[in-house]
This record gives structure tokens, sequence and C-alpha cells, in this order.
């Protein structure tokens, strides 16, 4: 259904174009989100914002991991010295703190790609905003976002980031 809709826009893209461009000029920009999220001060604030607020969590669960390996390194030296009963107890002490490791490390992804999306949202809608002021004071007929190709004469890329830029 999605790649029937994107003929269908593609088609009555192509026809507004060839129809306008009897009438008149038709103005096309593109613009580039990866570009934006790695060249915006307002991306680069986001990301530093994220990195900031789970850096002791993850620094934590490095220590946790290399606890766990240091651990499972020590119980491999000494699993044959130890009775049965021992290494049965040992082993079962691993599993549990490698399940509660593993349960710490998927809340923790879940929790910083939940707050990546929102800061991502948080730069998309600024950004949006800028590219809808951009259209509207420089005449553009049509803006798209991200595409296979562009010519460069089509691309305003920069000037959204300096108006994101300019904003903060």
């Amino acid at each position: 259904m999605k790649h029937f809709s994107n003929k269908v826009f593609l088609g009555l893209v192509i026809a507004l174009a060839g129809f306008s461009a009897s009438a008149q000029e038709f103005k096309v920009g593109v613009v580039n989100l990866d570009r934006i999220f790695r060249e915006a001060n307002s991306a680069k604030v986001a990301q530093t914002r994220l990195e900031q607020e789970f850096s002791k969590r993850d620094k934590e669960l490095n220590e946790l991991a290399a606890q766990l390996k240091t651990l499972s390194d020590t119980y491999e030296r000494e699993a044959p010295t130890l009775s049965e009963s021992q290494r049965s107890a040992r082993q079962k002490q691993l599993a549990d703190q490698d399940r509660e490791f593993q349960r710490k490390r998927r809340a923790f992804q879940e929790d910083l790609s939940a707050r990546k999306n929102e800061e991502l949202q948080k730069v998309i809608e600024r950004a949006n905003k800028v590219v809808k002021a951009l259209a509207e004071s420089e005449k553009y007929d049509l803006i798209l976002q991200d595409s296979v190709y562009v010519n460069p004469k089509h691309d305003i890329t920069d000037k959204v980031i300096k108006a994101l830029d300019a904003a903060r």
C-alpha cells in the first residue's frame, strides 16, 4: 500500500511539475535530515544532554559486566577443585547475576532509545518549523525530506541548519 501511495505521489509531483513549468517556475527544495542530526547545534546539544544523562548508568553497567566476567573467570579456574554442590551453587549464582545484568542492560537500552527518540523529535519539530518558514519566505512550491538523489542546486539543508543554529 505504501509503495502504491509513493508511486501515486511521485506521479502527482511529476505531473504538477510539468503543468507548473508551462505556467511558471516550480521551485523545489530538499532537506537531508541525517545532516541536520549530525551538524545542527541543537542536535549536538541534544546528543550531549543524552550522554550526560545516561553516562552514569552506562558506567555502572560496564562495571557490572566486568564484575560478572571476573566472577565467571574465577569460577572457571576454581571449578575443578569445588565439590558438586559448590559448583552447582556457584553456577546458579552466576546465572542469577547474569540474568540481573541482562535485565538492567535491556532497561538501559529501552530508556536510552526512548529518550533519544524524544530528543530527535524535538529537533525534527524545530527543523520542520524552520523549513516551513523558509518555504514561505523564499516561495518554494515543494520541499521534500531525504531522497535517493538530489541535484545540489535543490539541497537547502545548509540554509535550514544555519536558521536552526541562529534560532538557538
